[in-house]
């Protein structure tokens, strides 16, 4: 009688998953809008792109002392790098609620969990000063991926506010497809501001 035949175990490694985006959006939305201020959201954030343009002023002289410190000490000084992580979580903020990502008039600082579209950013990391001195350089094919994106985000912003006017929610589909085009954002500016050496991603 033939002994019964046993398969062969695998020896294949298992695959490890994709190694998370240091910097990450986190979304805690209900989809809900209120008609009223969507219908005066472009005056309502007038105040809060004031602010962001004097912000960004000092992230750009901020982001010249960071790929300074970078290239000398091989990683971003804790102090700039959580300066920077309030600035483009401010960044995601108003960008949320200009193009009706959420809901909430957002507030005037970037403190984690104060509004419902969120930014995580993982602590400073040592990284590559030969990157870090090409870094502008490098980042100008993320900057043409991210001028796409914007374009589509303004185009989901401009159909969502239609269709918020009309049944008080944004659609899931199309808050989606803004955060993607946000998170992608805010990622290239990470990347050009030295808060990682993490390339923009596409999937994560």
């Amino acid at each position: 009688m033939s002994e019964p035949i046993v398969p062969e175990q695998s020896t294949v490694p298992p695959v490890e998953p994709p190694r998370p985006h240091p910097v990450r959006i986190v979304d805690g939305d209900d989809l809900r809008r209120s008609r009223l201020t969507v219908a005066f959201r472009f005056l309502l954030v007038f105040p809060h792109l004031f602010w962001l343009a004097l912000y960004s002023i000092a992230a750009v002289v901020m982001g010249i002392v960071n790929w300074f410190a970078t290239l000398i000490r091989g990683r971003s000084p804790e102090r700039i790098h959580n300066w920077f992580v309030r600035y483009l979580r401010y960044v995601v903020f108003v960008n949320s609620y200009l193009y009706l990502l959420a809901n909430p008039y957002p507030p005037f600082h970037g403190t984690a969990g104060s509004y419902p579209i969120d930014l995580e950013v993982d602590g400073p990391e040592t990284q590559h000063r030969l990157v870090t001195a090409f870094r502008p350089i490098m980042a100008i094919p993320a900057w043409i991926l991210n001028w796409v994106f914007s374009q589509v985000l303004q185009i989901v912003a401009l159909l969502g506010w239609f269709v918020a006017i009309a049944i008080g929610r944004m659609p899931r589909g199309m808050k989606n497809l803004g955060l993607y085009c946000l998170r992608y954002n805010v990622q290239t500016s990470a990347y050009l501001f030295i808060v990682t050496d993490r390339y923009p991603s596409l999937t994560a």
